[in-house]
């Protein structure tokens, strides 16, 4: 309970109006929320901030999950640690890439050389976009993203944020970029990096891999071709497809051992329809017998199924879809008669759509195309940010493994997830399903530009041909390096490309490889190594529940590997913002809300209160009901703070030992438990809980309390009205502490009417500083004091009189009339009763009957 205090300066008209940044310029000058490193690992609490994609805007959604970890920071805060909250800017990868060539109207060509006084289109056109070179647009990145970073951070510190802005980061700075490559380069070390030649997802719009985890099912319009193959006999096998245009890639056919329909063929061949390739008839335990004519093509590559009947049949590879989505030029080998070849070149070059029409136009011509096709719609793979199918194309990757493909390291991830603290629990359920789910390693290298480059070189033999098994490492004591314009030591650039030479890996990695790190990063890993042990592990990690399968898991699996322990003890899960049709907003879906305007409208503390009423792990709705309401609270805790300062006076510290009257007390002893609540609640992550507790304590002392000892509180001379003021102030100085987490601007402006202090800067309520306060009081004399004053109100408000009207008798019935007595001096003053009686009894209910005058004739 705090005793500093200084002169009242309250405002004659408290307002909203300004308030945010008359505060965000007072915090960022004194330095309120400033971490100090001098503390123990034991005082420290630490955040690993979710770093968010810099490309475009920030919507409402961010600031719904990032109000949830800043009430937890300044709670934290408030109970004595020293907060590291560090923000990051995750700015390198595809959405940014895409926002540079939609902003500047350019995309990338590498094989442009670098114009250094290059000047991006007065005028441009994201429909024709202007090639230029890799590292003029890497320059553009860099310059979008930096503006981009100047409004997000304007919107932080508008939204309040208790951020340290002294310690940001970005993912792709160069202290991003040398911990991306030197956990690599361990990873590597260590045999948990590989690289493979392998069928590879890919997007053939941004011509990208893609990992399992930015996969996502969209129902998509398709049919099934039933078709006839071939037997030697002169006999055929139907099989029914959506993808007939793979025909050229087919390599056999798979049916169920168990099914007897195609037992006899297991282990002879067939010939494909059209182009007359022989290929066998094998079984896998993966066919479905109850799917179409229960026999099915394997193909290179139509779907991941094909992948592993392709991979445990040991099958021959015949890819025809190139990295661009269209058909190869060159047949697959099998394609060797004049008629097949002929078929084939008609394909070459055409997309997958035109490929199939003209297949089938083949098919029907040559009578294997048995019926009509059958619409159907079925689920199709897209990457999350990709508007056209993922296709299976045959790529040099780099992996890092996670499981996938080894069970002592994916038990080992599990365990690591049962070790970290969830909130809420349940969503510990969502990263098993996904860590036992894996089918794959995961892939980290992306054939994109504007990223973190993999520190590799490779070695060129006398022909000019890259030896892949004996890569060239840079020291880690110059990373970071870009392989595309540094050469390897022992080489000059002049070697590049030429046989005997060196090439330098075109590739980058993968944005969740850098993110993954963010702990490590913004923790000062190898960089800051005092820093680094006094936040690492961290204590909290907040996130969305949909990036669990990515960022939290991704982020595990490097800690895991690199440090042997989770990379910090407990994570927070946010629910999903909807819109008013309960839908999840999202950029592809065009119903997202941006912020500023809400802001502006309601004010910051109003749209915190709204966020905070949404619980860690539920879907909230967009709702300006409840900004209303947090901005109505943010009103009264104005007002409140006046009248309570105004009858306290010039008095500006309370002695606890001043309160002495039965009704004080009982407020003191409810507010004890208020506190006791609300710290539960904030140890337990349930910020909302906290919030709801504080706010029906604050309208019941502001509706009920205040009225009662108003007019005690206005003597001056004795000791029941000194018990009102002291108990006014201790009031006041919990609940303004009690609110700071929630609502930071109105609690240190009323704060700051009555003390030296930041609010922020102060401790958070102890409950039991409060219960002495109390000295013993019953909270249930208030509960039964303020149903009796609500009662008096009640009949005036049905009589149409007015609060002030005067009361001939009140009498008070039940149990709790002996609560009430013990405070009928206020009850009297307060309901204006000329008479008050309390009839003590055993009805369990409150009862109160009300005399009111008689009207005037």
């Amino acid at each position: 309970m705090t005793n500093r205090s200084r002169s009242l300066r309250v405002p004659d008209k408290p307002s909203l109006d300004g308030i945010e940044a008359k505060w965000v310029d007072v915090w960022d000058g004194s330095g309120v929320y400033h971490f100090d490193r001098s503390k123990s690992r034991e005082q420290i609490f630490s955040i690993d901030t979710p770093p968010p994609t810099v490309s475009g805007s920030l919507h409402i959604g961010h600031v719904f999950s990032y109000t949830h970890t800043d009430t937890v920071a300044r709670f934290q805060r408030m109970r004595g640690k020293s907060v590291f909250y560090p923000m990051g800017w995750d700015d390198n990868g595809l959405p940014t890439e895409r926002r540079v060539q939609n902003y500047y109207g350019v995309r990338c060509d590498p094989s442009i050389p670098y114009d250094p006084d290059f000047s991006p289109p007065a005028k441009p056109d994201p429909k024709r976009q202007a090639p230029i070179s890799r590292r003029n647009f890497i320059e553009l990145c860099d310059r979008l993203t930096v503006e981009d970073e100047k409004v997000f951070e304007g919107i932080w510190r508008r939204l309040g944020l208790s951020v340290d802005w002294r310690y940001t980061y970005a993912t792709i700075d160069d202290a991003s970029r040398a911990a991306a490559q030197r956990a690599f380069l361990r990873n590597l070390a260590r045999g948990e990096a590989y690289m493979a030649e392998a069928p590879t997802l890919w997007d053939v719009t941004f011509r990208t891999a893609v990992a399992q985890a930015e996969l996502e099912d969209r129902e998509r319009p398709s049919a099934y071709h039933k078709i006839s193959f071939h037997r030697p006999d002169g006999g055929t096998v139907e099989i029914e497809t959506t993808r007939p245009e793979l025909i050229p890639a087919c390599v056999a056919l798979v049916a169920h051992p168990d099914d007897e329909r195609y037992a006899g063929l297991f282990g002879s061949t067939v010939r494909t329809p059209v182009f007359g390739v022989e290929v066998p008839v094998r079984a896998h335990r993966l066919a479905d017998p109850d799917k179409g004519s229960g026999i099915a093509m394997i193909c290179t590559f139509g779907d991941t199924t094909d992948v592993t009947w392709w991979r445990e049949l040991q099958l021959e590879t015949r890819p025809i879809i190139g990295w661009d989505g269209r058909i190869v030029a060159e047949p697959p080998q099998g394609i060797d008669s004049d008629t097949a070849r002929a078929a084939y070149a008609g394909l070459a070059g055409a997309t997958v759509h035109t490929a199939r029409e003209r297949v089938v136009d083949l098919l029907r011509a040559s009578g294997d195309l048995i019926g009509d096709p059958k619409p159907i719609t079925h689920p199709v793979k897209f990457y999350e940010k990709g508007d056209k199918p993922l296709e299976i194309v045959t790529t040099r990757q780099w992996y890092i493994r996670n499981g996938g493909r080894d069970t002592e390291v994916r038990d080992s991830l599990l365990a690591r997830g049962a070790e970290l603290n969830w909130h809420p629990a349940h969503m510990r359920s969502r990263y098993e399903h996904w860590v036992g789910g894996l089918n794959g390693d995961w892939l980290i290298s992306r054939q994109r530009f504007f990223g973190v480059p993999f520190p590799v070189w490779y070695p060129l033999d006398s022909e000019g041909n890259p030896d892949y098994d004996t890569p060239l490492l840079p020291d880690e004591a110059v990373l970071p390096v870009d392989p595309s314009s540094e050469a390897p030591a022992g080489y000059t650039e002049d070697q590049r490309g030429v046989p005997g030479g060196f090439t330098g890996d075109p590739d980058v990695m993968d944005t969740w490889a850098t993110s993954s790190l963010s702990p490590q990063i913004a923790g000062g890993w190898e960089r800051d190594p005092d820093l680094f042990e006094r936040v690492f592990p961290m204590d909290l990690r907040p996130q969305g529940q949909d990036i669990i399968r990515t960022w939290l898991f991704s982020t595990v699996v490097r800690a895991h590997f690199e440090h042997g322990t989770l990379p910090w003890s407990t994570t927070a899960i946010s629910g999903w913002i909807l819109d008013p049709d309960r839908k999840k907003m999202s950029k592809s879906k065009g119903n997202v809300v941006t912020p500023i305007d809400l802001l502006e409208k309601y004010s910051s503390d109003a749209i915190r209160y709204w966020a905070a009423s949404g619980r860690l792990g539920t879907d909230t709705a967009l709702d300006e009901g409840q900004m209303k309401v947090g901005r109505r609270l943010s009103i009264k805790i104005l007002n409140a703070s006046k009248f309570a300062l105004s009858v306290a006076g010039e008095q500006t510290s309370a002695d606890p030992a001043a309160v002495t009257e039965p009704l004080d007390r009982a407020m003191l002893a409810a507010l004890a438990d208020v506190v006791e609540d609300a710290s539960a609640a904030f140890e337990a992550y349930d910020h909302t809980r906290a919030l709801e507790h504080t706010e029906r304590f604050f309208w019941e002392f502001c509706d009920d309390y205040l009225e009662l000892v108003k007019a005690r509180a206005y003597d001056t001379e004795s000791a029941a009205g000194a018990s009102a003021r002291a108990a006014l102030l201790i009031a006041l100085s919990a609940l303004h502490r009690l609110f700071a987490p929630f609502l930071p601007f109105v609690a240190d402006e009323v704060w700051s009417w009555w003390q030296d202090t930041s609010v922020h800067a102060e401790a958070w309520p102890d409950t039991a500083e409060f219960r002495a306060a109390a000295q013993g009081g019953d909270p249930a004399v208030l509960n039964a004091t303020s149903a009796v004053l609500r009662a008096v109100r009640k009949a005036k408000s049905e009589a149409k009189l007015s609060m002030r009207a005067e009361v001939e008798r009140v009498v008070v019935h039940g149990k709790q009339a002996a609560d009430a007595r013990v405070a009928g001096d206020d009850i009297a003053a307060a309901g204006r009763a000329a008479e008050l009686e309390f009839v003590a009894g055993d009805d369990t209910d409150l009862r109160v009957d009300v005399t009111l005058p008689a009207p005037a004739e």
